[in-house]
């Protein structure tokens, strides 16, 4: 009897015959017996041939069930039986029965039988052949040693990729269409299988599909497994290959994307970000490619928040492409910064797509009408390659059209696909809010940069005092706005204030409380405080300024101030500082110093009390006076920074013009992107000479208010003033007098002739002098009121002893 059996995974397999087979004669007893019997039940042959079968099952009731089994169509059907083993034990099976004549003409039976776990495997194993090479959507092929067909499932010659169906024997190359494979690198790796032994899994190939359709590129994974025989040889291949063209595009879209959002949007310039969507995009997803943006966004105006015109308008904001022949490519016929006219026509596809915020794919006829009507080189002959797909994405972010993306393809044979159109609005999404982002920078800084400009001086006052120049820059990566701030303020007698202060922060805050000390301190100068009492006052303004805001503006208030008066008529100067660096003094001779002047704590601290000193400045010295960012820094101490600004100021000829010393500071002492705003003052002083004012002390007497006109009369005659002499001296009249009456000596008088005419009564009392409208009954009280009608300003100014009442009046030309 036969014995054959199928080896798998599983172990002994067996054929349809069965694995253990027996021959029964008519009367059902054992005529034959198989090896394969005998290993299965434990039986040997001579101890079962002539008994009956009834007795090798577990029930033998059951012998006449199973050889009465038959199919419709006269064959048998298996039967689900207990067996005996020759050791007494059960052994489920399947037990078929097939009737024949012998070749005496006698009845037999042939019965078969295979354990139910045996059958069970070889019914898994058939199941799993016919997965592989049936129902299985992969391709397999099988080859053998020298790389030729052996065998190809279902699935491969579905896919109709052969030319014939006698594969067997050939190889890959010859029954492969022209363009599918790199068949060197194919059969490499077939080798090199071969030779190692050792498979190779999940190669990703790239290949195209069959000549005369539209190119398209695929990408499979490809798998390939060495089959051996029992010693380890490999005998052939087996080739597992399935489609992963999605994956990869799916990855490759990721990987775009991800970089799209490391290369886009490094900046807050528009030009800038559209230039990197163009550059990002060439070579690695277009062969050109080029943005256009609405032209509102360039003026700093808000999409969308006006009537659109239609068409609307568009500016070309970046483009590029692949060189050819080692040229770069002509930017066709709208430069980068120029309308593009052509795509604002009504019915051009660009206006489509930003109205309706969809992207267009042009191919074909399509493409060919649009490329000439937009630009009619890109479709020339002598541009070089034919562009065969053109991609038109809109960019739009919160729902609002900021301007249009285009790429081309020429030297790439592939066409735009689905999978490109939505890599490409990933990307481009990705733009427009930078673009939306940068667009709102700019709106915002251009507001800050005119809030910024309004709070400083617009013009700095001419002055015969002093001669002054200044320079504000904005910290490198802000919006323009800052702390830093300069003043020059025209006070009584002919003196000038000048200020510098800095509000730390470079945020909307800093700003305001810039412009609130700013003002403060212009109010506190009309009252003619000194420097030192002025700081307090500014410390105690800080103060209520904390407290209108709280623990949320504690941190951004930190505020320093230099304040300085200089009076031309004596030439000196005095200033006070809170926390502010120290002024530098330049003589006209060229000797550079640093004002010692006590440091004070910055202002906000409350219950400080300021320190002022007095300094003598010649003709012709400039005081330099700056905020910290021009001389501190992170890589730079203040130290060094003083130090740099001595040698600078050191090497500045005596000639050289404010003007010039302040560009000369920003530009040796600062780094291209300072990180501090920055904020410089600089004066050259000019005293008034002695011819321009006069001095006379009064005794407290009323009779010497007579002398007082008289010495009025006569200086103004040498001034050849005649025609402004009885104005003044009804204005010395009612000063002198008030103070005689009112005051306390010592009362001096002084009249000084600078751009007005300024006259002066000072005395040792500190009371104050009052305007009232006298009554009609009133024989006096009219003084002041008389003052005000004649003079074109004054007021009262407090010395550490007395007052000074002045009145100014304007001179002709």
């Amino acid at each position: 009897m036969r014995d054959i059996t199928f080896r798998g995974d599983s172990g002994e397999l067996p054929e349809p015959g069965g694995e253990a087979d027996a021959l029964l004669d008519a009367c059902g007893r054992v005529a034959a017996w198989s090896p394969g019997a005998q290993r299965m039940l434990g039986h040997r042959a001579r101890e079962v041939l002539g008994c009956s079968a009834a007795d090798l099952l577990y029930n033998p009731a059951d012998a006449a069930d199973i050889l009465q089994r038959r199919d419709p169509d006269g064959g048998c059907r298996p039967s689900p039986l207990v067996l005996r083993q020759r050791n007494g034990e059960p052994l489920e099976a399947e037990v078929w029965a097939r009737p024949f004549i012998s070749v005496t003409g006698e009845r037999q039976w042939l019965v078969q039988a295979a354990s139910t776990q045996a059958v069970r495997a070889y019914k898994l194993g058939r199941a799993l052949l016919k997965g592989l090479f049936t129902d299985i959507p992969f391709h397999i092929d099988v080859f053998d040693t020298h790389l030729r067909f052996v065998a190809q499932n279902l699935a491969q010659r579905r896919a109709g990729v052969f030319r014939g169906t006698e594969y067997t024997g050939h190889t890959m190359r010859e029954m492969a269409p022209p363009g599918l494979l790199d068949m060197d690198a194919f059969e490499a790796r077939q080798r090199q299988v071969l030779e190692t032994g050792q498979a190779l899994i999940d190669t990703e190939v790239v290949g195209h599909v069959l000549p005369g359709t539209p190119p398209r590129e695929y990408v499979w994974s490809e798998s390939i497994l060495p089959l051996k025989d029992p010693s380890g040889t490999v005998i052939a291949l087996a080739h597992a290959v399935s489609d992963v063209t999605q994956r990869a595009r799916s990855r490759e879209r990721l990987a775009l994307a991800n970089e799209a959002a490391t290369r886009i949007g490094s900046t807050l310039d528009l030009w800038c970000t559209a230039r990197e969507l163009a550059d990002f995009a060439v070579r690695r997803f277009a062969d050109i490619c080029y943005v256009d943006l609405l032209d509102p966004l360039f003026q700093g105006e808000e999409p969308g928040s006006g009537p659109a015109p239609h068409p609307p308008l568009l500016r070309r904001a970046a483009w590029n492409g692949v060189p050819e022949d080692g040229e770069p490519k002509s930017s066709g016929a709208v430069a980068v910064g120029d309308l593009d006219t052509p795509a604002m026509a009504p019915d051009s596809p660009f206006v489509k797509a930003l109205a309706k915020g969809e992207s267009v794919l042009l191919t074909g006829e399509e493409l060919l009408a649009c490329s000439a009507a937009v630009d009619p080189r890109q479709g020339a002959p002598s541009a070089g390659p034919q562009i065969h797909s053109w991609l038109l994405v809109p960019m739009v972010a919160h729902g609002i059209p900021l301007g249009m993306a285009v790429f081309l393809r020429s030297r790439n044979p592939l066409r735009f696909e689905a999978a490109d159109v939505r890599s490409a609005e990933e990307f481009v999404t990705r733009t427009a809010i930078c673009v939306d982002n940068a667009s709102r920078y700019n709106r915002e800084r251009t507001t800050a940069l005119t809030l910024q400009r309004s709070l400083l001086p617009q013009r700095l006052p001419s002055l015969s005092a002093v001669r002054t120049a200044s320079r504000y820059l904005p910290a490198s990566g802000h919006t323009g706005l800052g702390g830093d701030w300069f003043d020059v303020i025209s006070l009584s007698g002919g003196r000038v204030a000048l200020v510098v202060g800095d509000v730390v922060g470079h945020d909307l805050h800093s700003a305001v409380t810039m412009g609130r000390l700013r003002t403060a301190v212009r109010t506190l100068a009309d009252l003619d405080l000194a420097p030192e009492e002025l700081l307090t006052h500014l410390d105690d303004q800080m103060n209520r300024f904390l407290d209108e805001r709280g623990d949320e503006g504690y941190k951004a208030v930190n505020a320093t101030c230099l304040y300085a008066v200089y009076d031309p008529v004596s030439r000196r100067c005095v200033l006070a500082r809170a926390g502010h660096p120290p002024p530098a003094v330049v003589s006209a001779e060229g000797s550079v110093d640093f004002v010692d002047l006590p440091g004070g704590p910055p202002l906000g601290l409350g219950g400080v009390v300021f320190e002022a000193r007095e300094i003598k400045l010649g003709d012709g010295d400039l005081l330099v006076l700056y905020t910290d960012g021009l001389v501190e820094s992170r890589e730079q101490g203040l130290d060094i920074g003083l130090r740099r600004m001595r040698e600078m100021l050191s090497r500045t000829p005596p000639s050289a013009t404010p003007d010039e010393v302040c560009d000369a500071l920003v530009r040796r002492l600062l780094p291209p992107h300072p990180q501090d705003d920055v904020a410089v003052l600089v004066a050259r002083m000019n005293g008034l000479a002695r011819d321009r004012h006069v001095t006379w002390r009064i005794e407290a007497e009323d009779e010497l208010v007579g002398w007082a006109r008289d010495l009025t009369l006569q200086q103004m005659a040498r001034w050849g003033l005649e025609e402004e002499s009885f104005t003044t001296e009804l204005i010395v009249s009612e000063l002198v007098t008030n103070a005689i009456r009112y005051g306390e000596e010592p009362i001096t008088l002084r009249l000084i002739r600078d751009r007005n005419l300024i006259c002066e009564v000072s005395d040792g009392s500190s009371t104050s002098p009052h305007v009232r409208r006298a009554q009609d009954t009133d024989e006096g009280g009219r003084g002041l009121y008389l003052i005000t009608q004649l003079a074109q300003s004054w007021g009262t100014r407090y010395g550490e002893r007395g007052k000074t009442i002045w009145a100014e009046q304007p001179l002709p030309g």
